[in-house]
């Protein structure tokens, strides 16, 4: 009887469940909409009124013509601004004056506008009275061309002018860049501008994120740089900047990202840094900076990420930095940094990377050290460190060959940890064999561009916020 009905609960099964897979699929939501294009017409459907300044549309026609080939805009799209007809990377708003402006304009990643081989930079962007946003990305890569500004034709709405990853893009930055008085974000990276940073772009006083990166720039940073008090977001890597860092970035009272790494900067830090409350990340690393780190760099309470390789500093390495309580990544390789490792370190209970290769670092390891339950690459290698590595088989087992100890003849594994743990680069207490040498960090560098900035804010996990705050 019992077998009879386990049967039949079976057979009962088996029916319901082919029954359900012949059933067609029914979603209870609808499918989320990807890309701009279908996105805009959804922005712009409310727009209540088709009427476009004739004007405004025969320059928008010349802007299209000039830049891409994709289409026949004038026959394609006769009302730009009209729902339904928008194309991707167009944006319109209605204003005051029953009509529609264009109000954005995107170039160069799909679905938007593909850029020709001959677009030069469009000056006629600047004839368009509401533009608010325009955006080239790899679309001058053939001919070459400059930034064309006419003084008296910039709309005062215009507050995001970008312009990354473009290989023919070159010239200096013109002093009449001081034009766009209303832009708060300004993004000229990944180009080859070279020449020195105009003074005139110190005077535009609404910008929040500023970003000359991977250029050709000479020169030193101007002293100006103080006047921008609403500045957030500060990154001048990877160009040939010379000189000292200006003490005037200590009025930046606002500023959260500082990239100035791999230029030629020389000189002491200023102290006027410890001034930067709310800095969470500083990139000062491949420079010829030297001296004592800033007095006061302490107070920098809200700082996550120090990435200062590659400059010889050599000075003792300063207890201080171990009062830094959210710091998450500490990269100091390759500095001629002389003394021990301070104690305080182990109160960076935040800390995941610790980077101090490659220095003259002396003494025992710190024991506390171990205390760091969220470390997960440690880098001593190539220094003078003596005694015995203090870590238990646990901590050894969890970094793995992420910790590298290699290069300290003075250092030795306890005997009693040497069998349950992976090598580390260092021999066994009393023996005379070398213990077998893992592969070492990659050599710290500054966060890159769109890249690099994405590789440490993976870390820090919320910086898809810092995207949307520095339009990266």
């Amino acid at each position: 009887m019992l077998s009879t009905m386990c049967c039949c609960s079976f057979l009962l099964s088996l029916t319901l469940f082919f029954l359900l897979i012949s059933l067609p699929c029914v979603l209870p939501f609808p499918i989320p909409s990807h890309g701009n294009g279908k996105k805009q017409q959804h922005n712009n459907s409310n727009l209540h009124s088709t009427n476009m300044d004739p004007f405004e549309v025969e320059t928008l026609f010349k802007i299209m013509e000039l830049m891409s080939s994709d289409s026949n805009w004038r026959v394609s799209y006769p009302s730009p601004c009209k729902p339904g007809s928008l194309w991707a990377g167009l944006e319109c708003k209605p204003g005051n004056d029953n009509r529609v402006h264009v109000s954005r304009l995107d170039f160069g990643t799909f679905p938007n506008p593909t850029c020709k081989k001959t677009a030069i930079f469009p000056s006629q962007i600047f004839d368009l009275p509401y533009l608010e946003s325009v955006f080239f990305f790899q679309c001058f890569t053939h001919t070459k061309t400059t930034i064309t500004i006419s003084p008296g034709r910039i709309s005062t709405s215009l507050t995001q002018f970008s312009l990354r990853s473009n290989q023919a893009f070159i010239g200096p930055i013109p002093p009449q860049i001081s034009s766009l008085k209303s832009v708060q974000v300004l993004t000229l990276s990944q180009n080859r501008l070279h020449g020195q940073i105009p003074a005139e772009i110190f005077s535009l006083t609404s910008l929040v994120h500023l970003d000359l990166s991977y250029n050709l720039l000479t020169g030193t940073i101007p002293n100006q740089l103080g006047s921008l008090r609403k500045l957030e977001g500060l990154d001048l890597s990877y160009n040939l900047l010379t000189g000292p860092i200006p003490n005037t970035i200590g009025q930046l009272g606002l500023l959260q990202k500082l990239d100035l790494s791999s230029n030629s900067l020389r000189g002491r830090i200023p102290d006027s840094i410890q001034n930067l409350h709310f800095l969470v990340f500083m990139a000062l690393s491949n420079n010829k900076l030297k001296g004592n780190f800033p007095t006061g760099i302490d107070r920098l309470q809200n700082l996550q990420y120090l990435i200062m390789d590659d400059n010889p500093m050599f000075v003792p390495l300063p207890f201080e930095l171990g009062r830094l309580a959210k710091l998450q990544e500490l990269r100091l390789a390759n500095s001629g940094l002389s003394g021990a490792i301070p104690p305080s370190f182990s109160r960076l209970l935040n800390l995941s990377t610790l980077s101090l290769q490659n220095n003259r670092l002396t003494g025992q390891i710190p024991v506390t050290l171990s205390n760091l339950t969220h470390i997960y690459h440690m880098n001593l290698s190539k220094n003078l460190l003596i005694g015995v590595v203090p870590f238990n088989p646990s901590f050894l087992q969890r970094l793995g060959r992420n910790l590298d100890l290699s290069g300290n003849p003075g250092l030795c594994l306890d005997k009693s940890d040497a069998y349950a743990s992976v090598k580390i680069g260092v021999g066994v207490c009393g023996s005379n064999r070398a213990g077998s040498l893992v592969q070492p960090l990659k050599k710290s560098e500054a966060p890159t561009g769109y890249c690099r900035l994405f590789n440490v804010l993976a870390v820090l996990g919320v910086w898809e916020m810092y995207q949307i705050l520095f339009y990266l």
